[in-house]
Parts: structure tokens; C-alpha cells; sequence
């Protein structure tokens, strides 16, 4: 083990001690209740789960097989709990909660309610927004899957204070790690918003900024080159958000305003690595016109133009 995995660990087994610490998780009875932790995920998840078996129970939170046998044991002795035989499977049994188990779990959520807002009542509303970041971030980076859905993604036209500089890190930040780029594409990402507020014109240029929390992790833009013709710039979407659409939802969106404005033609710049976003924009009727050999940002790279006619 190299002094960095250490140096990991030890962080990792810190936060582990503080956050158990202020949740109290250590107590042997959760929320000054009779049951345990365990007790109450395994209440909770028989509540929420539809047809919930005791197999199931034991994939999800990864319990003991024997240690769940006699929480079940003691649910159903203290008439929390009962089992319905599956008439497909007479070895299988779904287990309900009965009406005092069913109270019992909602006057345990409104204590954890309680308990959560005790610990976040100091905290500004800034810090608070920071701290429900910082945890879907643990959670999406350890299930390997968007914890979110395009439901949740707030989209917004409005341009902000720190908008563009948001923007900017993401070109910057993104494009290095998945592209190699140096840094002289951000320079290159900076110098092209430059360029644009020399002109700025919020009746023809218009900006969707998708946000999680506050948070940018999605955008797009169309800016006017003249009354017949504009240009897709600046489209990007955070490596956690994608898969759930957000992509498309921006693309139509600014597609929609371009046919609202009148535009004739749509034209966009892009290089022959972003293979995933050239398809998008072939799928949505653009077509490559131009492309020339090129050494930019590090890499040699084929720059392209493709172009959409609307009328």
C-alpha cells in the first residue's frame, strides 16, 4: 500500500467516524427508538418495497441471512409485520407492514425529519445546498449510475453573474480529461465569450443553462450572425449527467428558438474527436460542409463545419 492509498484511507475512515458521530448511528437504539439501525432500514424497506421478500431484503442491504431471519422474527411477534404466500411460488413470501407497524414507520421518519433538520438548522442556505452536492456526488460516484433524472435538471435562459465562468471550467475541465486538450483551449473558450459580449444582443443570442441544486451541469447556446443565420456554440453536458436525455432536451430547445427567430441556417464548428455529439447533430439534419487538418490545444485534430438549413 503506497503512502497515497494510506493517506486515502485514514480521510475516508475520519469522515466515516464524524458522520456517524452526528447521526448518532453508534447509539444501540436509533432516534431514542426500540429499534436499531438495521431494525429500521429493514422497516423502512419493507414499507417502501412493492412485493418485498426476504431475499431481496438481504441483496439490497447486504445483511446477514440469519441476523434478518430474526429481526423478521421479532416484527412478526410484535405484530409489525406480515406474510402473504405467493400464489405463483408456494415457497416464496411477500412481506406487508401491518397498520401499527405502518405507524410505527411514520413517527420514526418524522423523528429522523427532526433529527436531519436539528443538524442543518445552523448551516446557511448556501452550505446546505453545498452539503446535499457533496453527497450525490458520493452516492452517484459509488453506484456507478445517475442518481438523478431529467426531472430534476432546472433549465434556465436568464445569463447570471458567474454563468460564463462556470461554462468556461466545464470546457475546460471536461475537454482535458476526455479529449487530452491543454490549456490553451480554455484560453480559446475564453477568447470566443470575449468575442461575443463585444456584440452581445439578448434579444437574438440566447443561452439554456441546465442546473442540479444550483449546480451547471448542462448548456447550450445559439448566437445571431446575422437576421437568416445563427451558430450552436458552447454544447456540453457534465459526464454525471449524461444518459438521461438532458442532451436532446437542450439540442430541441435551441432548435425550436432558432425556427421561433427565423433563422434560414444553424452552422457549428466541432472537431472530428467528438464522435457522440456529431452524431447528435447528424441525427438532428446538420451535415458536415467543411473540414481541414489542424494543430490546436496539443493535439492534431480535423477541424469541421457543419451546417442545418431550416427553410
Amino acid at each position: 500500500m503506497n503512502p497515497l492509498d494510506t493517506s486515502l484511507i485514514h480521510k475516508i475512515r475520519k469522515f466515516n467516524r464524524f458522520y456517524t458521530n452526528i447521526l448518532g448511528l453508534l447509539d444501540r437504539h436509533l432516534l431514542d427508538s426500540e429499534f436499531s439501525l438495521a431494525e429500521v432500514r429493514v422497516l423502512y424497506d419493507i414499507g417502501h418495497m412493492e412485493n418485498c421478500t426476504a431475499k431481496e431484503l438481504i441483496e439490497k442491504l447486504r445483511i446477514d441471512s440469519g441476523y434478518l431471519s430474526r429481526i423478521i422474527k421479532r416484527f412478526r411477534k410484535d405484530n409489525l409485520i406480515y406474510r402473504v404466500q405467493s400464489s405463483d411460488d408456494g415457497r416464496l413470501y411477500y412481506l406487508h407492514l401491518t397498520d401499527k407497524g405502518e405507524d410505527i414507520l411514520i413517527k420514526l421518519d418524522a423523528l429522523s425529519n427532526n433529527q436531519i433538520c436539528k443538524v442543518v438548522s445552523s448551516l446557511t442556505d448556501r452550505d446546505k445546498t453545498k452539503v446535499v452536492d457533496c453527497m450525490l456526488i458520493i452516492e452517484n460516484t459509488f453506484s456507478g449510475e445517475p442518481i438523478l433524472t431529467d426531472e430534476e435538471v432546472k433549465i434556465r435562459c436568464d445569463l447570471k453573474p458567474g454563468d460564463v465562468g462556470n461554462l468556461i471550467h466545464l470546457h475546460g475541465w471536461i475537454y482535458s480529461e476526455e479529449c487530452g486538450y491543454n490549456h490553451m483551449f480554455e484560453g480559446y473558450v475564453c477568447k470566443t465569450f470575449s468575442d461575443l459580449f463585444e456584440n452581445y444582443n439578448q434579444e437574438n443570442d440566447r443561452f439554456w443553462f441546465a442546473e442540479v441544486n444550483g449546480k451547471m451541469v448542462g448548456a447550450i447556446a445559439i448566437v445571431a450572425h446575422s437576421p437568416m443565420q445563427a451558430q450552436l456554440r458552447w454544447f456540453l453536458i457534465h459526464p454525471e449527467f449524461r444518459g438521461i436525455g438532458l442532451g436532446s432536451t437542450l439540442m430541441n430547445e435551441a432548435m425550436k428558438y432558432c425556427k421561433e427567430k427565423g433563422y434560414q441556417q444553424v452552422f457549428l464548428e466541432t472537431t472530428n474527436d467528438q464522435k457522440t455529439a456529431i452524431r447528435m447533430y447528424m441525427n438532428k439534419g446538420f451535415r458536415k460542409v467543411a473540414e481541414h487538418e489542424k494543430e490546436m490545444w496539443g493535439r492534431k485534430l480535423v477541424e469541421q463545419t457543419y451546417e442545418l438549413n431550416l427553410k
